[in-house]
């Protein structure tokens, strides 16, 4: 049995007190914490084998490229991916999208042609598509949310078209919890021969992910939402369609020859990796995949699990509290307000007493303006929490708004 109270020991942040108060982190939607392992790794690289990679033969070259291509095969097996060539390393999941945007309209997107997104997208999967439709002369169609914070799917229907080349969405809002149904949607999506692309920042942390299982077209995430550094992310994609894309930036590396009559491009991954890599990045993203291999996915989701039915149902019992988003199935996050009360002062009140939660719109403006509200106070947890944590953040949160009322 997972002992999650001694797993906290690894996490030396968590030992941190913020105005006298222990810290109860409670932002891991925004960023997670890091284990002493993933410290340690990025430590060791620039203490010892500090390098750039590919390209050099000498021994700290070598160690470095063999390092930063052992991550790439760990981040493949952790998403069952075919190749490790399909594993391409980017800035995170805004660059990965941004990145798709540009190459895949390119290359599939005409006039007249269009897109679809889901109403309750991060800004990072909204401005990309919207900046590639004005470009290429196309159009964005939105799936609506429900009042209980699910898609409704039965519209989805109604939007695909001819001209739609493809469906872009997130695996779980980063806002609601929203855990969508990824299955159902790629069946569709494939029905019609429309490739997807799913925003797995808020998944890849909480859930098994399978791509070859599920089918998936492209899949993005950024390291730091699991407990990597911040500055590292992956695009992932089916090696037959990543091949047919051009490359998003041009520079060192990415090509197989350069002269000024013509440049001949490197295969993949390396096509879409211009320049210099984060490689500190990738390695401390590779020791942070083998962290969370060893605890077990499976045993970090019933934990959260655990967590979150604890906090909802403690949550419930305060006068006045509204949840927005109450879908069946959701990830470790909680998004709610307080009355009449704004979510930064609720926010501001809980610092003070130690706890870390966001305040705000999340980056999903059309979310708040979906349900007429100005923002939400969002608590999203991780395996390193627990019980404690949750009556701590019940205690601070019932003073906070005695305080306010």
């Amino acid at each position: 049995m997972t002992d999650f109270e001694k797993i906290r020991n690894d996490f030396p942040i968590l030992s941190e007190h913020i105005y006298g108060k222990p810290l109860v982190y409670l932002d891991n939607g925004a960023t997670t914490q890091k284990p002493a392992a993933v410290i340690n790794a990025i430590k060791e690289y620039y203490e010892s084998y500090n390098s750039n990679v590919h390209r050099g033969v000498h021994f700290l070259s070598q160690k470095a490229t063999d390092a930063e291509e052992a991550a790439r095969s760990g981040v493949q097996r952790f998403i069952n991916a075919a190749h490790s060539s399909e594993i391409i390393f980017t800035k995170g999941t805004t660059d990965a999208i941004n990145l798709l945007a540009y190459s895949f309209c390119k290359k599939h997107m005409q006039p007249g042609d269009e897109l679809i997104i889901t109403e309750m997208e991060h800004h990072s999967n909204i401005v990309p598509w919207q900046i590639a439709c004005e470009d290429r002369g196309g159009s964005l169609k939105v799936i609506p949310l429900k009042d209980d914070g699910t898609l409704d799917l039965a519209v989805l229907e109604k939007l695909i078209s001819p001209r739609t080349r493809l469906i872009a969405f997130t695996w779980v809002s980063n806002t609601l919890g929203t855990v969508n149904p990824v299955a159902d949607i790629i069946s569709l999506a494939h029905s019609h021969n429309i490739p997807v692309m799913i925003d797995a920042a808020q998944a890849i942390q909480h859930m098994a992910i399978d791509v070859q299982a599920s089918d998936i077209d492209f899949l993005v995430f950024s390291g730091h939402k699991i407990y990597a550094p911040t500055g590292i992310g992956v695009l992932y994609g089916k090696h037959a369609l990543l091949s047919e894309l051009p490359p998003y930036q041009g520079g060192g590396s990415m090509i197989k020859s350069v002269s000024f009559n013509e440049t001949t491009y490197a295969d993949l991954p390396f096509r879409f990796e211009a320049g210099t890599p984060n490689i500190a990045g990738i390695i401390g993203l590779g020791a942070a995949i083998k962290y969370v291999s060893e605890i077990g996915i499976n045993n970090i989701a019933a934990h959260e699990a655990e967590l979150l039915d604890y906090a909802e149902s403690e949550l419930k019992q305060i006068p006045g509290i509204r949840i927005v988003g109450t879908a069946p199935h959701k990830a470790a996050t909680i998004s709610f307000l307080v009355g009449d009360i704004h979510p930064y002062d609720i926010g501001e009140l809980l610092d003070k007493q130690g706890v870390a939660v966001r305040t705000g719109h999340h980056c999903c403006q059309p979310i708040m303006d979906r349900y007429a509200i100005p923002g939400t106070v969002r608590a999203s947890f991780s395996f390193y929490n627990n019980k404690a944590d949750v009556d701590t953040f019940i205690a601070a949160l019932k003073k906070a708004i005695s305080m306010l009322v």
